[in-house]
């Protein structure tokens, strides 16, 4: 071969096509997302047919509406319901594993680990406990469910109330289905209105409107000096440091994760949310306390926010510390919240080691809900007791810092009337949960309002647009309006 040809092959050669750059593509999540899916599945079907005492047809129609692809139908499939148990167990034998979820009583359902069966279910967690005293249904409202004057108040337009009303009900978008709704002013139920198919004692997941319920409990300590705002967490962290006294985590104090702040790594977001992090403890099985402390710190706590189940968590794993009993963290809720108030239908759930999942789990009417606000309304008082102080209740209400470049929408667990809305008082504040959770407080008014959903798909239900509706009917709508 000579010098020519030499070079005619080297710059062919050269000449070749460069391979495409390669591209990270595949789902390595995938069969976590199908175990997680099973799940979810599992606790929501054993929920709707036990917590919330729904038909097979109705757990289907609405329960499992927004999943990409439920397993089965109400005729039947790869799904097995053991009504003496209460349990529901999704999947088949080979390929993704079979998941499991039980009710427990005065708890709600509990999802097994994959490598569990029914034959555990005994050994999860329950809470047996006495019910309040009285009958609800012959104790006056609020606490209990006795109204007997359903009078509308003078000034109260009630053809603008059943305007909003329908507002809620007749939704534009089939995705938005509204399950109840419930209007109380200055203490008193002017609307209640609920979804065929469903009652008053209807129990449905709160989603996030659980992170409200939380705070509440969290607060109760802090008022008590038993739990500091501002002092670091002191949690023993995962994994373990060599030198833990020099784990940048021991900075992050109790306002930082309620405001969202932590500053810990993001793992609900970006794709993740149904593939790992709290999506494990929701619905496969695993630790919610061993999750929350294994996230790295990414970030200076305080500065940014992010909004992530797990910095919940963390604060309900201090509240927990701060009990230091078992027994009297299971019962911590009902004692100090939930049976003073009057809300004998909620149950905050837990994972299968008997920690709460107080940033979702937890079960519930809307009238309960109601209750729930009006104890902020109330200032946190409810019949002459104080249960939480007003200093806390501004606390959940001040914007947290790191949200004044975005809006100042978010306080300690609750939300909060976003900057530039001028069509809604700017004191409204109110709890958000997914599909359609919501109970806004609006203390220039007198007023909450609760809006119970399973919407569906894109979702967008806006809470704040249906506070201006049912403002309609008092004649004012937003503190421009008081200012006139």
């Amino acid at each position: 071969m000579n010098r020519t040809t030499l070079l005619v092959a080297a710059f062919a050669l050269f000449a070749q096509p460069v391979p495409a750059q390669q591209e990270e593509a595949y789902d390595y999540w995938r069969p976590q997302r199908e175990m997680i899916r099973y799940g979810q599945q599992a606790v929501l079907m054993c929920n709707g047919l036990f917590t919330g005492e729904r038909s097979l047809e109705q757990v289907y129609a609405q329960e499992l509406a927004f999943l990409p692809a439920p397993v089965g139908s109400p005729s039947g499939g790869d799904y097995a319901v053991d009504w003496d148990r209460r349990a529901v167990a999704i999947g088949a034998a080979g390929g993704t594993p079979t998941m499991r979820a039980a009710y427990r009583e005065g708890i709600g359902c509990i999802v097994l680990s994959p490598d569990q069966t029914f034959e555990d279910i005994a050994d999860l967690p329950e809470l047996r406990m006495p019910p309040p005293p009285g009958d609800a249904a012959t104790v006056a409202w609020p606490d209990g469910d006795l109204v007997e004057d359903w009078s509308l108040p003078s000034g109260v337009d009630a053809a603008a109330l059943e305007a909003a009303s329908d507002w809620a009900f007749d939704r534009e978008s089939p995705e938005q289905v509204t399950l109840s709704l419930m209007v109380v002013h200055d203490g008193k139920i002017l609307h209640e209105r609920y979804a065929p198919g469903v009652e008053m004692t209807t129990k449905t997941r709160t989603w996030s409107t659980a992170k409200s319920i939380a705070v509440t409990l969290i607060g109760m300590m802090v008022d008590e000096g038993r739990l500091s705002l501002d002092e670091p967490l002191g949690f023993d962290w995962l994994p373990e440091a060599r030198s833990p006294e020099t784990d940048p985590r021991d900075r992050i104090t109790l306002r930082h994760v309620l405001n969202m702040s932590s500053g810990l790594e993001s793992i609900d977001n970006g794709g993740l949310e149904y593939a790992t992090g709290s999506g494990l403890s929701y619905w496969a099985g695993a630790s919610s306390v061993n999750g929350a402390l294994s996230r790295a710190l990414f970030r200076e706590p305080g500065t940014y926010w992010d909004y992530e189940n797990y910095d919940t968590l963390l604060g309900v794993y201090a509240l927990k510390r701060a009990l230091g009993d078992d027994r009297a963290y299971l019962e911590f809720p009902r004692r100090r919240l939930f049976d003073r108030i009057g809300m004998r239908n909620t149950l905050p759930s837990v994972d299968r080691f008997g920690d709460f999942i107080l940033s979702s789990q937890v079960y519930t009417n809307a009238r309960d809900l109601a209750r729930f606000g009006l104890l902020y309304l109330n200032g946190g008082v409810w019949n002459g007791e104080r249960l939480i102080s007003e200093e806390w209740i501004d606390f959940v209400r001040t914007p947290a810092p790191a949200t004044a470049a975005i809006g100042n929408q978010y306080g300690g667990q609750w939300w909060l009337v976003p900057d530039g809305r001028d069509d809604v008082p700017t004191d409204a504040y109110s709890t958000a949960g997914n599909r359609g959770q919501y109970v806004v407080v609006v203390p220039s008014h007198d007023l909450v309002i609760v809006r119970r959903g399973l919407d569906y798909g894109r979702q967008g239900f806006d809470r704040w647009d249906l506070t201006r509706e049912v403002l309609k009917a008092f004649g004012r709508v937003s503190d421009a309006d008081d200012a006139r």
